[in-house]
């Protein structure tokens, strides 16, 4: 068995990066959560208490966002192979659920709302609606360069993407009351958050729970590559092939190669590592070449 590691650049992008980002972004969260709260409270909106209650989950969210960076950063240990990296998939499901709770907790409030009439001063509503967007923004911007390749990351963006999303609701509900008087669109602004709050989640929990499942990443062609290694000159099968995610950005494969007859390992290797490399950006496999004549003892065989 030969372990073929290439190291990628895709984990070792600048994780102080990434953790003074969500820095930024977490303390400009926190200050404005104090802001919309105290501005619902005293304006009587439910849109601004709902988006308080959404910038609550951002600091939980990016708060767990930091501590996954800074987790992940540790040494792997001869107990725990593959380090922390995978804490980033631990806190983007915790992310997940906190907003789908948050989602249930607007639309029941929402609901009760909607029958029930509320004095609403819509003009201050509007400003702090405003300045609820204008720091949103600035964390989209902030955060916009590390979702890509970090789902922790990518987890952050969503929350701060679905609380500006929340902040343009209650601009557009206090628009609504100050020029026509309906009242009502202030606990229906909060609906729609809480919609869009599910819909940008559902993503992140889905991907999180995939590689934690450790099912092959959607973007690889799992038979692509068995049919690209047993295409290898003298190879004559491939079997127990296995792609997953470690974490964002780190793919692994394992598998069984059967050669038709003893050749120099090295240069086999190498050309299957630069096939999983240059064609489906694996850099870290470890493959077990064998005869045809090899018989494991025992054990559970998977295609």
């Amino acid at each position: 068995m030969a372990d073929v590691h290439r190291h990628g650049p895709e984990r070792t992008a600048a994780p102080g990066r990434q953790q003074g980002r969500l820095a930024i972004v977490l303390a400009l969260a926190a200050g404005y959560m104090l802001a919309e709260a105290i501005g619902g409270y005293l304006t009587g909106s439910l849109a601004l208490f709902a988006d308080a209650g959404h910038m609550l989950t951002d600091v939980i969210a990016l708060s767990l966002g930091l501590f996954a960076v800074r987790l992940a950063q540790r040494s792997a240990t001869p107990q725990r192979t593959y380090g922390y990296h995978r804490t980033e998939i631990l806190v983007a499901l915790t992310q997940g659920a906190l907003l789908v709770g948050v989602a249930l907790l607007l639309f029941v409030e929402a609901i009760e709302r909607l029958g029930a009439r509320h004095e609403i001063l819509a003009g201050p509503m509007l400003a702090i609606a405003i300045g609820g967007l204008a720091v949103n923004l600035a964390g989209l911007a902030l955060l916009a360069g590390g979702r890509a390749n970090d789902l922790n990351v990518r987890g952050a963006w969503l929350h701060v993407l679905s609380d500006a999303l929340g902040s343009a609701g209650a601009i557009t509900a206090a628009l609504l009351v100050l020029a026509f008087g309906w009242t009502w669109a202030d606990p229906l602004a909060s609906i729609a958050i809480a919609v869009l709050i599910v819909r940008s989640s559902w993503s992140l929990l889905r991907e999180a729970v995939a590689v934690l499942m450790e099912w092959a990443p959607e973007h690889v062609d799992v038979e692509a590559i068995h049919r690209e290694l047993a295409g290898v000159p003298n190879v004559i099968a491939v079997h127990d092939l296995h792609v997953w995610t470690i974490a964002s950005g780190m793919v692994a494969l394992s598998g069984h190669v059967v050669v038709a007859e003893e050749r120099e390992r090295g240069k086999l290797l190498q050309e299957m590592s630069d096939l999983l490399h240059e064609r489906f950006g694996i850099d870290h496999a470890t493959l077990q070449i064998e005869t045809e004549d090899f018989r494991e003892p025992g054990g559970v065989c998977f295609p």
